[in-house]
């Protein structure tokens, strides 16, 4: 691992971390700051291997769905069935609101081995390097490591076409995708991440 941010002239153990996944583009990105007062820098890019569910966000437990919104890593798991695991805190206040009461679902992980239903699978390397990297932040003292799941990534124009015909079939999700886009937005015109909080109806504020 200090090979590979050596390479990419990247700082290790980095300060901070903080990770996309992109639903239908089938991508996790890493990426890094060496120091609290940095930009955050891509490290890399892995392949999710599959992907359950259609657009939009989970809202019951059993209906195969990765979430979609704002979330951070609330467990560590290295004796994980799918080889290691990240626990996301899904259902996360916005969840609570707007899922079902009694059944919103649980266990929604980032893990290895290349299988799933509802959670983010990636390979099992690319998940040793991932929790190496979470590891080592959490130790420096990042106690909240973001993960922000979309349904595309917004400017590749083939997904963001897919996207809005998706939301022709489903209009509830426009105001919902929306926000969504203005946190992408936020952080790559900046390479920070925005402040995000959930009004009383459940929806995203993004500031």
């Amino acid at each position: 691992m200090a090979k590979q941010f050596e390479e990419k002239k990247l700082a290790w153990p980095p300060q901070e971390m903080y990770i996309r996944s992109f639903k239908y583009d089938r991508q996790l990105e890493v990426w890094v700051k060496g120091s609290t007062k940095e930009s955050f820098k891509l490290f890399k890019t892995y392949k999710i291997c599959m992907q359950s569910g259609t657009m939009g966000p989970k809202r019951v437990q059993g209906d195969y769905q990765v979430p979609e919104g704002f979330y951070y890593i609330n467990e560590f798991n290295p004796n994980s069935n799918y080889h290691l695991a990240l626990g996301l805190n899904y259902p996360n206040a916005s969840d609570k609101i707007l899922s079902d009461s009694l059944r919103p679902g649980n266990a929604i992980y980032i893990h290895g081995n290349c299988v799933s239903t509802g959670c983010i699978p990636i390979s099992d390397i690319p998940m040793e390097e991932l929790y190496i990297i979470a590891s080592h932040v959490k130790t420096s003292g990042q106690d909240f490591i973001p993960v922000h799941v979309y349904p595309v990534k917004y400017s590749i124009k083939k997904s963001a076409e897919y996207l809005n015909q998706t939301l022709q079939t489903k209009p509830a999700l426009i105001d919902f995708s929306a926000r969504l886009k203005e946190a992408f937005t936020y952080f790559e015109e900046k390479k920070q991440l925005p402040v995000i909080i959930v009004n009383k109806k459940g929806e995203y504020i993004i500031n």
